[in-house]
Parts: structure tokens; C-alpha cells; sequence
């Protein structure tokens, strides 16, 4: 592949709903272009963008991944993003390095869940955005229902460039309302098509749409508006020039009609794809900064050399793959740069242009483009990497934390210690992956966005580092706390042969509000109880707490100050006050009423409005508490308060109410008290395993 520069290269994002049909429609793209010798499909596992082998089992994208091709002096750099809800996380990660994206509906269902949340992420970071119908070759296709579907959800703004000719069985070609020429493609050939004339049935749609068009173009732009009002239409080289502007500038979102599965129409998408889409050096210039100062990187190939990573794929014989976007200057095979995160220098031994799980080797990148790295050592996702006289950070993407965790165990203890560097690849991969250990439970917890998330992840484990791992319902974290001050005495007094024990202590416990943890404070007036043996109380409370009192949860939010107290010269000893202070706390939750805490998460869930009720009435019968609820086009959005222990199935119980339209995310908010009949079961289970239990080595 030649090297381009910025004028002439294209970063191009599919996104849009699950099955929508961006994998095949890449690789239909890849085929007219020449890159790849024959139609390669989803459901037979040969698309070059679907190359994990979990997505070739599930035929669903999992990750973002990159395909190039030339097209008319032009290269087109294409990013096939996940549209499963799960994985929305990649996609964001992954529109950071496009200029411009593709939001591919489905002929037959219009706008989905996942079209409108892909959409928002568009918006949120300014990328412009083009509509493609695609699957128009299938039963009930229309490409009429798909814009009206566009238009309700997206506004007038969304505009048809293109009209199919035929649908369903019939689909033959496309019309282009910027020319007024129409190409007739053969199904399943090389999807170029040859010029015809427009279809006399469909003269009279086409010319009001080419009218349509040129109207909402010269809308945005006074000098075009003054020639339409004088001239009544608008050249074609105008034209043009006025949907670039306008789509540059996300004012307009044009339409046009694809099958991906027969090779339909995609000539003309490349074409609107190097005429109309903006090039890198179009885009808004890249804020970085360095020691807290601003730093300005212009995507050209004069500004200093400057490279953020996007994403990192581990391959079982290259090894870490670094996909990267050459933010600014020109990068070079052998190249040296710094990495500001790791703050190591990296090598750029080999430079390549992917193409799914492979990539061509190329000399040097300039400003804009995008390329792959293999080995680079410590450089990750997020990851910025400069010419060391010319330091700059880009920020990393922000993503949703994981909003769900499974307690994972290996099923053979030769794979215990491999878990950890295991998944530490596979977080490298997946940055919504988290894998720590809970400190109060010693489980070790691995989270993610849903069941198949996790299950994916699991999968991978398996099949590349050949470890199994039993997955179950992590536990929930509670809590114990105290509703009710009491002041106590702890006395601990044993006597044997020789020296005998004696600490004697008297201690006031008082509540906190929720998060204000453990405070100790040592109150004692006139050395009743000696300096040197405060430290052993407070040790004793500590070690006392830790286990709780109702059903060995660690106790929590309490102040515990020691105001008096008495020893004796030979007998007492740090052990002897440790023990008393055990004692003390023992009879302080006799009398301070005892209760327990559990997790409150803040949960957001997404949904089709139709779904709004049934999701509210489930919420309220998890004993959570709707704090929110607003409606962005044509999703509902409901925000509510609900306990950990009612979340915990949560994931499968959405996918059967909304047949699989609905998402959500979580994360903890606070604690707060469990109500009786729930705290009941909860001690009653505890102590029947053996969770709660008293070491009573202080007994006299």
C-alpha cells in the first residue's frame, strides 16, 4: 500500500444496533475496493474484521477493529465497532481515531436501542455522522420506513443523498440525487455497477428528492441560499461542496442505501466516503497537555511528532498489538518515542496498515493516518507516545465503570497463580474488565459489563492460557454499625502461677453517619489508664470490629473513645488491655443496638420507552427508589437507588423484559440499613455456615 497524507485519508467508524450489519458491510467495502479477492460473510465466519474466534462462535462483533483500502487516490481507513450494548464501551474507545462515522441501520427495523446510544457517543464527541440503510435485499426492507425512523429520531436534518432501486429481492443499484445518475449493481458481484437511467417509476421520487436536498443544503450557507433563490438550483459542483460543509459541520446527516451481503451500493459509499467525509486534517485540532499547560498538536505532518493508542489487541504469536492514530508530524519505521504514562522510551521496530487480524508493512504514517505496532512493551490503551523534545499527554476516553461482578476460583490450583497474569492481558485488551480481590470476602471478583461480557472473558481464558475457572454470585459486602451510643466496661482479670493478667477499661461507643468509618480518641484524665496500653485498646477494638457481632461483618461508622479506666503495676500488660477492650466491645453491642448495612448501587437503565412501566414496577419491587427519569429520542432513561443484593440477577432479567433492547449501567452510592425481615434471613444464613463466630481466647 502506498503512503498518503492527510488530505487524502479517511477514518471511517461503523456503528450502530447489533446485526445491524457494519461487519458485512465492511467487508463488502474491502471487496469493491479490491482489498480482499471475494465476498467474505458473517455467518460463515470468514468477515476479515470478525477474526477472534469467540466472535466467529457468537457471529457478534466483541471488539473494535480495523480494516484499510484504496479508493481513487484515496485511502480509507475503517473501524468496525460492536453494537452489542455489552460492548459499547469499545466503540467509544475506538471513534476517538475517526473523523467520520457510518451509522448503519437495518432496513427492516430502522432505529434500534444501541442506533441512539452509538448516536450519543457520536455526539458527545463531535464526530460527523452519515446514515446507511443496509440489509435493503431483505424480506420487509424498506428504505422509506428506515429514513422516516432516521428523521423521528434524528430530525429533518437526516437526509436521503441516495434512493434504492427495487427492495427487498428486487434491490438492483442506487440513484444518486447529488448527479441524477442511477448504477445498476449484479448481486454478488464486484459492486462497482454500471451507469443507467433512473427508472421512469421512480423519476418523480427522485426529482423531488434531489429538490429536498438541494434546498436543506443551501439552508446553512448565505451564499448558496442566494443562488438557489436566484437561479432555482444549485450546480452540482456546489452541491457538493455545501453537503461536505454542512456534514463537516454535523449540520446535515446524508442517507444512502446499501446491501452489504450482495455487494450493493458500495461503490457509491466509497465515492460519498472520499468526496463528501471530511479528511484528519479537517478535524478540530488535539488538546494535549504536559505539567499541567496546555498543549496545542495540529493534525499536520510540520507539527511535532505525537501518537495516541486506541486500542491494544494481545495476538498469540505477534504478541501486544498497539493500534494507534498519528495524532501529528510523521511517524517512521525505527522510530524512537517517549511513552508519558509508563515514561519509557518504546521502538517502533515495524510500522503496518491493518487489515482484520493481519497487517502490511509500510515504511511511515503521516498526520491523520492509522497503524499498528507490534511489541511495543509498555505501552497500553490510552497511552500517549512523543518525540522527546516535544512532550504532550492526550486524555484517555473515559468509560463506563463495570456495572456487574462474578467471584471467580480456579478449578484446578495449578492455574491459581495464572489467573492474575492472565487477566492482566486480557484487561489490556478490554479496559471495562476489572479483577481484584475483595478484602472484607477474599474472593477474588472479576467485573464487567454483563453476563456475556464475562463470559466472553472466561471463554478467552480458557481457550488462550488453557485456565478454567468456576464462576459464581460474588457475596455481598455488608455491613454492621451501631444505632445507639452505649458506654461500657471491659475487665479482664486472670490469675495463674506467676504474673497474672489485669486491664480494665472504660470505653463510650457512639454511632457515625454512613461513611465516616472508625474514629478512637483516648479520653482518660490522670493516668487512670497508662499511656503505653491506649495503643492496645484501640488494637483490641479493631481486631473486635473486623469480625462484627451479628454476622461477622466488619462494624463500621462508630466512634470508640476510652475515658477511664485502671491497671495494676505488675499484672498489666498491652495483651491484658487488648482483651479488656474485646470485653468492652462485646457488652457495647449488647446494649447499641447492632444493625446491618448492605450496598446501595446507583443504577441507569436504558430502554425503549414501551418498556418504561414494566422496568419502574420491577425497580420499586427490588426494594430501589426511581430518582430520575428523562426520555432522549425514543429511549427512556431511568435513574434509581436499588440494594446490591437485588441487582446481583439483574443482567439476565432485563435482556427477557426488553428482549434484549435494554442496557444499564451501575456503581456504588452508600450504605444503608437492611429492614428487618431481609436482615433476619441474611444473620440467620450467616451464622448457619459458620460465618459468625466468636473467638473467645479472652475467656477467663
Amino acid at each position: 500500500m502506498k503512503v498518503y497524507t492527510g488530505t487524502d485519508l479517511r477514518n471511517v467508524a461503523l456503528v450502530g444496533h447489533l446485526h445491524a450489519g457494519k461487519t458485512q458491510l465492511t467487508a463488502a467495502l474491502l471487496h469493491t475496493a479490491g482489498a480482499v479477492n471475494r465476498i467474505t460473510k458473517v455467518d460463515e465466519g470468514t468477515a476479515p474484521t470478525d477474526f477472534d474466534e469467540e466472535e466467529r462462535a457468537r457471529k457478534l462483533s466483541i471488539q473494535s477493529a480495523l480494516a484499510a483500502l484504496e479508493w481513487n487516490k484515496h485511502k480509507i481507513n475503517l473501524i468496525d465497532t460492536p453494537g452489542f450494548h455489552m460492548f459499547l464501551h469499545e466503540t467509544k474507545g475506538a471513534l476517538v481515531a475517526a473523523d467520520s462515522a457510518l451509522v448503519v441501520l437495518n432496513g427492516v427495523d430502522g432505529v434500534e436501542v444501541q442506533t441512539q446510544q452509538t448516536w450519543a457517543l457520536c455526539t458527545e464527541l463531535n464526530i460527523p455522522r452519515a446514515i446507511v440503510v443496509s440489509k435493503l435485499d431483505r424480506e420487509r426492507a424498506s428504505f422509506s420506513g428506515a429514513v422516516e425512523s432516521a428523521q423521528k429520531a434524528f430530525g429533518r436534518q437526516a437526509i436521503p443523498i441516495q434512493l434504492p432501486i427495487g427492495e427487498e429481492r428486487d434491490l438492483s443499484g442506487v440513484i444518486d440525487l447529488i448527479t441524477m445518475k442511477a448504477a445498476s449493481c449484479r448481486p454478488d458481484g464486484d459492486g462497482k455497477g454500471r451507469e443507467i437511467s433512473i427508472p421512469q417509476y421512480l423519476a418523480a421520487e427522485a426529482k423531488a428528492a434531489h429538490e429536498a436536498l438541494i434546498e436543506i443544503i443551501a439552508e446553512g450557507n448565505d451564499e448558496l441560499m442566494e443562488e438557489f433563490f436566484r437561479e432555482g438550483t444549485l450546480p452540482i459542483p456546489h452541491i457538493v461542496e455545501g453537503l461536505h460543509q454542512a456534514f463537516r459541520e454535523r449540520r446535515l446527516f446524508p442517507i444512502l442505501a446499501v446491501s452489504g451481503l450482495h455487494n450493493i451500493g458500495t461503490a457509491k459509499l466509497l465515492d460519498f466516503l472520499v468526496d463528501i467525509a471530511p479528511s484528519p486534517v479537517e478535524r478540530d485540532n488535539a488538546y494535549g497537555q504536559w505539567e499541567n499547560q496546555p498543549v496545542l498538536r495540529k493534525t499536520v505532518d510540520s507539527d511535532p511528532l505525537s501518537v495516541y493508542v486506541f486500542k491494544t489487541l494481545t495476538d498469540p504469536f505477534a504478541g501486544r498489538l498497539s493500534y494507534f492514530r498519528v495524532v501529528s508530524g510523521v511517524l517512521k519505521t525505527d522510530a524512537h518515542l517517549a511513552n508519558g504514562v509508563s515514561h519509557v522510551e518504546e521502538r517502533f521496530a515495524v510500522l503496518g496498515v491493518p487489515n482484520g487480524k493481519t497487517f502490511t508493512p509500510i515504511t511511515e504514517l503521516h498526520a491523520g493516518d492509522l497503524g499498528v505496532a507490534p511489541k511495543l512493551k509498555e505501552t497500553v490503551t490510552g497511552h500517549t507516545l512523543f518525540d522527546k523534545a516535544y512532550p504532550v499527554l492526550f486524555p484517555p476516553v473515559l468509560l463506563p465503570e463495570p456495572s456487574i461482578a462474578y467471584a471467580v476460583e480456579a478449578k484446578s490450583r495449578g492455574d491459581e497463580d495464572k489467573i492474575g497474569t492472565a487477566m492482566h492481558k486480557l484487561m489490556e485488551e478490554d479496559l471495562c474488565l476489572r479483577f481484584d480481590r475483595d478484602p472484607q470476602t477474599k474472593e477474588f471478583l472479576l467485573h464487567g459489563n454483563g453476563h456475556q461480557h464475562i463470559e466472553i472473558a472466561l471463554a478467552k481464558l480458557r481457550n488462550r492460557y488453557h485456565i478454567n475457572v468456576n464462576l459464581r454470585a460474588p457475596k455481598v459486602p455488608y455491613r454492621e454499625t451501631i444505632r445507639v451510643a452505649a458506654a461500657v466496661q471491659g475487665r479482664h482479670k486472670k490469675q495463674t502461677g506467676g504474673h497474672g493478667q489485669f486491664g480494665d477499661c472504660w470505653v463510650r461507643f457512639e454511632p457515625l453517619p454512613r461513611g465516616a468509618g472508625f474514629q478512637f480518641a483516648n479520653e482518660t484524665h490522670g493516668g487512670s489508664v497508662p499511656r503505653q496500653f491506649i495503643p492496645a485498646i484501640e488494637k483490641g477494638i479493631v481486631e473486635a470490629m473486623t469480625r462484627g457481632h451479628l454476622a461477622g461483618y466488619p462494624l463500621v461508622d462508630f466512634r470508640a473513645a476510652v475515658y477511664d479506666g485502671s491497671s495494676h503495676d505488675v499484672d498489666s500488660s498491652e495483651m491484658a488491655f487488648k482483651q479488656a477492650a474485646r470485653k468492652a466491645f462485646r457488652a457495647a453491642m449488647e446494649a447499641a443496638k447492632p444493625a446491618l448495612l448492605e450496598p446501595v448501587m446507583r443504577v441507569e437503565i436504558h430502554a425503549p420507552i414501551d418498556y418504561a412501566g414494566d422496568l419502574i414496577s420491577d425497580s420499586n419491587g427490588r426494594r430501589g427508589r426511581v430518582t430520575g427519569m428523562e426520555t432522549t429520542e425514543g429511549t427512556q432513561i431511568i435513574r434509581a437507588l436499588i440494594p446490591m443484593a437485588e441487582m446481583l440477577t439483574y443482567q439476565n432479567d432485563l435482556t427477557a423484559r426488553t428482549q434484549g433492547r435494554g442496557s444499564y449501567s451501575m456503581e456504588f452510592d452508600h450504605y444503608d440499613f437492611v429492614p428487618g425481615p431481609q436482615a433476619d434471613k441474611i444473620i440467620a444464613a450467616a451464622r448457619s455456615v459458620g460465618a459468625h463466630q466468636h473467638h473467645d481466647e479472652d475467656e477467663d
